[in-house]
């Protein structure tokens, strides 16, 4: 008798009068219908949601590396910090306030007279806001030799406040001497008064903007 005649002459309602052979292979099959429909109804999710999970992890032990590293460097970025503090307050203080800029604007000119340049313009223009820093230009045209000129830019360097010479033009005048046009340009900071008024403008814009 064939293997096939064998298997038509069996009944699932008679299963268990099956011969050992069939019995073990059906049971094979059923396991592996039960594996098959288990995995696509449920295991499926359960291994996503694993990946996922696994991804999860390894995104928060990389965070975790992170934060670990900054933590072990964190004395050096407090050093580093106090030392950038300290460059900007020094920074700061060569900065007149508003009620300094009169005398600074007088250091400048006696720098020329000293000398012994003669000053035919010296005229402080228009105040630029930028940030908490109001930036003021001066414009000077003096006459003098080479050399009292040299020495004029030297001293404007070396004052006590921040000072810096701008579009250096010279040229020879009638009397032999040079004429020198320049703008200098010196920096102040801003006193409360003025960074309360410029944070107020500033919300205000930003609320008008908000309503459009």
């Amino acid at each position: 008798m064939s293997l096939i005649d064998d298997l038509n002459k069996l009944n699932l309602r008679e299963i268990g009068i099956w011969p050992a052979p069939f019995k073990i292979a059906a049971m094979v099959i059923l396991f592996a219908l039960i594996v098959t429909a288990g995995y696509f109804l449920v295991w499926r999710d359960q291994f996503d949601q694993l990946d996922r999970a696994r991804q999860e992890e390894q995104k928060l032990r990389n965070e975790f590396l992170e934060k670990k590293k900054q933590a072990v460097n964190l004395d050096l970025y407090r050093q580093q910090l106090a030392e950038i503090e300290q460059a900007f307050g020094a920074l700061v203080r060569q900065l007149p306030n508003k009620s300094e800029m009169d005398a600074l604007i007088t250091d400048i000119n006696q720098a020329g007279l000293g000398r012994g340049l003669e000053f035919e313009l010296f005229k402080p223009g228009q105040e630029t806001i930028k940030g908490e820093i109001a930036e003021l230009p001066i414009a000077i045209k003096v006459s003098g030799d080479y050399h009292d000129l040299g020495r004029f830019a030297s001293d404007i360097a070396q004052l006590p406040r921040i000072v810096n010479l701008r579009d250096i033009n010279i040229s020879p005048a009638k009397d032999g001497k040079l004429i020198m046009e320049a703008t200098a340009v010196t920096y102040r900071y801003l006193d409360e008064e003025e960074l309360a008024a410029q944070r107020k403008a500033a919300r205000e814009a930003k609320q008008k903007g908000g309503r459009k």
